[in-house]
């Protein structure tokens, strides 16, 4: 059996910096160490910094309680009252947010400061989008689907400002943004998303569409995996989506032809590396 492992599976920059950046905190024994929500959309990651201290704040509510202790924001970035109220609470604050998500902060908070209404392409339940949103001091649309565009309107009339969640599909978001731009509203189109993730998704098209089988590691959580998975779909109908190796049922692939693999940004190497050794077997 032949086994294709895509060249830009696993850990992108942005994650691989910020699960560093909290595994620094734990060896230079910074106690209490939190993140705010799981650092990266992966379990297995997240119960080993567990296992080694590290606490999860899964709401605001929780951080208030604090008093003191290390605070790290994860890779997907916070709105920005959260940096106001750890800085209130005068805990420490390790900011680990990825510098691509960074870079929209600033868009969004630049261009609403100037009036422009933000529309945001992307899942409005995903942490990464909330965060952005959390910036603007302008109304903010979030927009995910064709209905959702068609269905916008710019009832103030000011400029729009359209900016995207960096792991959303390409190729929807180019869609979104023509119904969008047919409204013939004062547009700024901004294509934010990340380099890494383009290369990502166009890499599995391609081993998706040639092969037999496909395989896409992720967590269930992880928006970039769910696209990846998306696409591979759409190539290959024999697609599986799993999170570790025991959720590869071996039975089940192609006897012989070619299997592929791909994996989320949040997956980290020794995961993807199991299950191509299962599949050569």
């Amino acid at each position: 059996m032949k086994v294709v492992v895509a060249k830009t599976a696993g850990f992108c920059f942005g994650v691989r910096r910020a699960v560093e950046k909290v595994y620094e905190q734990v060896k230079n024994g910074c106690h209490p160490i939190y993140t705010y929500g799981p650092i990266i959309h992966n379990e297995s990651v997240v119960d080993d910094l567990q296992k080694k201290g590290v606490h999860v704040l899964q709401t605001r509510e929780e951080l208030e309680t604090l008093t003191e202790g290390t605070v790290v924001i994860r890779s997907h970035g916070v709105e920005r009252e959260i940096y106001d109220l750890i800085s209130r609470k005068h805990l420490h604050l390790v900011d680990a947010t990825c510098p691509y998500v960074k870079k929209i902060h600033k868009i969004v908070e630049r261009e609403s400061q100037k009036g422009c209404e933000i529309v945001i392409i992307g899942n409005p339940n995903h942490p990464e989008v909330q965060g952005i949103k959390g910036w603007s001091v302008t109304p903010v649309t979030i927009i995910e689907t064709e209905e959702e565009a068609e269905k916008y309107e710019n009832l103030n009339k000011n400029p729009v400002c359209i900016v995207s969640q960096t792991t959303f599909n390409y190729n929807k978001f180019n869609k979104l943004v023509e119904i969008i731009s047919k409204k013939r509203y004062d547009i700024i189109v901004l294509n934010t998303i990340c380099s890494a993730t383009e290369e990502r998704q166009t890499e599995a098209k391609q081993i998706s569409a040639a092969a037999d089988c496909m395989i896409v590691i992720g967590g269930k959580q992880s928006s970039n995996t769910q696209k990846l998975f998306e696409i591979c779909k759409k190539e290959c109908e024999n697609t599986y989506y799993i999170q570790t190796l025991d959720d590869l049922d071996a039975t089940s692939l192609p006897s012989m032809g070619c299997v592929g693999i791909t994996a989320g940004a949040s997956t980290p190497n020794n995961i993807i590396e199991e299950v191509q050794k299962k599949c050569q077997i």
